[in-house]
């Protein structure tokens, strides 16, 4: 995340993963992550997120280009507990793992329950016109496709697409 005049921003490509040579890469052990919304549209979302023995709460600006206001805070797990039950269903369930690639810090999200079958990859970046090299692994682009977007897959679930 940056900081910028308009705020903390997140700067961040997604990319379809097309095939599992990322799995001879990764770093450190996996997490679980367990995510919802509590709101989410265009213009904006609130996210909870329990990922292992850490909780968060996150509110996201909408969206120009790759880049978004994003504003993130540490909160009991007790407490994500009781907010996750308040969230849209489905929750996202997921498992993430870091990959390095060029020196970049990949994050590699393979989908559970209602999303199982998605695969993606994502990289931060410090601006928008960031150069980045590609691992052989990821694909498609998808960076601008909302459907992609978590809050869009906590709406409408991969399982549900017509591919």
């Amino acid at each position: 995340m940056n900081n910028s005049d308009a705020g903390p921003l997140e700067i961040e490509r997604k990319f379809l993963i097309v095939s599992d040579a990322w799995r001879g890469q990764v770093e450190g052990s996996p997490k679980r992550l367990s995510q919802g919304y509590l709101c989410s549209d265009a213009a904006k979302s609130v996210r909870v997120r329990i990922a292992g023995d850490r909780a968060t709460l996150t509110v996201k600006g909408s969206r120009e280009g790759i880049s978004r206001l994003e504003l993130q805070y540490d909160i009991p797990v007790r407490d994500a507990e009781f907010m996750l039950a308040l969230c849209e269903r489905p929750l996202i369930d997921k498992t993430r793992y870091i990959v390095r690639h060029d020196g970049m810090k990949w994050e590699v999200d393979i989908f559970h329950a209602e999303n199982d079958g998605l695969m993606v990859a994502e990289v931060e970046l410090e601006r928008e016109d960031q150069p980045v090299s590609l691992p052989e692994w990821v694909g498609q682009e998808v960076s601008l496709e909302a459907r992609y977007y978590n809050s869009c897959l906590a709406r409408a679930p991969y399982s549900t697409w017509k591919l």
